[in-house]
């Protein structure tokens, strides 16, 4: 699947209205200002002012699909790679990380240092986003392996200092823009702590699934394992299962 539709998927999809992002038929919408949003390349930045200025007067409950994806041992390498070298790999990771989320019609909601946060099921709704967080998580880790070879190469390191974790978990939340001084278009909630929290746990390669998303996505997935971790704010253990 291509990361580059030739329409925005959510002006077609909400109101039907065909927007071009590319190519000649794209020019007349750039005038106006009308181009390619920055957290998803196959919306356009007409759906980011509509769910704005949806969002400023008030929020909304969606269900919907988080993934967390933290580069691993950045803080580590800082210590020992120039500013420019820290750069690049982090611009690496990002576009990595963007490219497979979008590939599967995610928002990449926030870029967090060395971690990237995306939403899946808006503003593109898909009624398997559970399944398509999984196949991007899945693409992140397969990127960044082909990917990281050039990088060991290039900075000298070992591959193991070179790795992702990620985290997915699912249900419903708050999206909304958030804030007073400093307003913040994101979504918030248990669903997206917990996904976070998950992410946290992964260890250097593995994705880590909650039940929620076990549950919905279970018939197609296999996992190469499943044990409870003690997660940070949580009283219980939390059942995650290795992808």
């Amino acid at each position: 699947m291509s990361s580059q539709s030739k329409i925005c998927k959510g002006c077609w999809q909400q109101m039907h209205v065909p927007v071009p992002l590319h190519g000649v038929l794209s020019l007349p919408f750039r005038l106006f200002g009308i181009r390619p949003s920055k957290m998803n390349p196959n919306t356009c930045t007409v759906c980011e002012l509509m769910f704005t200025k949806v969002m400023r007067t008030r929020k909304i409950t969606i269900d919907a699909t988080i993934l967390f994806a933290d580069l691993r041992n950045y803080t580590g390498l800082s210590q020992s790679q120039s500013p420019d070298a820290m750069s690049g790999l982090l611009d690496a990771f990002y576009d990595e990380c963007a490219g497979a989320i979008w590939e599967c019609d995610g928002l990449l909601n926030k870029t967090i240092g060395d971690a990237v946060m995306a939403v899946f099921n808006f503003p593109i709704r898909r009624a398997d986003h559970t399944a398509q967080a999984v196949l991007a998580a899945r693409a992140i880790q397969e990127r960044w392996h082909v990917r990281r070879e050039k990088l060991v190469e290039e900075f000298g390191l070992a591959a193991g200092e070179l790795s992702i974790g990620v985290g997915i978990h699912c249900g419903e939340l708050s999206f909304g823009e958030f804030g007073r001084s400093h307003r913040d278009l994101t979504a918030i909630g248990t669903v997206v702590n917990t996904a976070a929290r998950a992410q946290s746990a992964a260890a250097a390669g593995e994705i880590l699934l909650t039940q929620a998303v076990y549950d919905r996505f279970s018939p197609a997935l296999s996992v190469s394992g499943v044990r409870d971790y003690d997660l940070k704010g949580f009283e219980a253990p939390v059942k995650l299962y290795a992808a």
